[in-house]
């Protein structure tokens, strides 16, 4: 029995923030022909831009979550039969604050989930980080977690979505510099330690340098873009291949979730403690004395 479930992703230049018809004339554009609840993903702040190429200030392009742009998102994913992610948005949050936000929107036309950017890059993003990790469940298909572009620079991401269920990790991203050759070895990477697909989606030039990819449970990658264009790359992912992989082991042979047994010792993780606390994040400032 196979669990299929068509990949739809837009490698596209961004736009400006209120540009909500074009960004629907472009979905449609894409996913014309294509196979029916497909899921249909855009990159990082696709609608966010103050000029080609040029990321538009936080708080002049932020608005609630559930306003005029959230309305006409879950309008175009009913309309067309989607599962959609728009990419990311500035959302407005309490006070002054402004989030780097990626919402989910089903086939019937409803929110599904919304993710805020737990790591935004620092120092270079001013963006209020989120507090939670976030799956969802595409019903009658199987659970994606949700990952927005630096988000793969910390393995503690990826561990948790699938932890938590996820079998396919989005990847949304807006990445112009050199370091996207890195992004690809980690997102491939995040998909071997977990044994989950990742959908890495870049922005086409000007806003990103592409290198937009699908990467299977075993690390190997299936689809990707070769240049920086404004391209559409598509698969259909058979989500069972998840549980395959798990139980007959990477290559045949690691089979990391079945790792411990019962009456193994417990592992104590001193560097958590339970949880991701800033004030002890880096060693040398931390004022706990490390445990080992």
């Amino acid at each position: 029995m196979a669990r299929p479930l068509p990949l739809i992703l837009a490698q596209a230049p961004g736009r400006p923030a209120d540009d909500l018809a074009g960004f629907a004339a472009d979905v449609e554009r894409r996913v014309k022909l294509r196979a029916p609840g497909a899921l249909v993903v855009y990159p990082e702040l696709h609608l966010g831009e103050s000029a080609p190429g040029v990321p538009a200030a936080p708080q002049e392009a932020a608005e609630p979550l559930d306003g005029k742009r959230d309305a006409a998102f879950a309008e175009l994913a009913g309309d067309l039969g989607i599962w959609l992610v728009p990419g990311t948005v500035y959302e407005r949050g309490t006070g002054d604050r402004v989030h780097n936000t990626a919402p989910v929107y089903s086939p019937r036309g409803e929110r599904l989930a919304a993710y805020r950017k737990v790591f935004p890059w620092r120092p270079y993003e001013t963006t209020t980080p989120g507090n939670r990790f976030e799956v969802v469940d595409l019903a009658g298909v199987g659970r994606i977690g949700l990952s927005i572009c630096y988000d793969t620079w910390f393995p503690e991401v990826s561990r948790h979505l699938a932890w938590m269920g996820a079998e396919l990790i989005v990847n949304v991203v807006r990445t112009s510099t050199s370091d996207r050759a890195q992004e690809v070895v980690l997102s491939r990477a995040n998909a071997i330690t977990n044994q989950v697909f990742v959908a890495g989606v870049n922005a086409a030039a000007p806003s990103g340098v592409g290198r937009s990819l699908v990467i299977d449970p075993q690390g190997t990658v299936r689809a990707e873009t070769v240049d920086a264009g404004d391209s559409t790359l598509t698969d259909v992912i058979d989500l069972d291949e998840v549980g395959n992989v798990r139980r007959y082991g990477t290559a045949g042979l690691n089979r990391v979730w079945e790792q411990f047994r019962p009456g193994d010792p417990a592992l104590e993780l001193p560097l958590y403690g339970g949880r991701i606390d800033p004030a002890t994040w880096n060693p040398a400032h931390s004022t706990e004395e490390p445990r080992c």
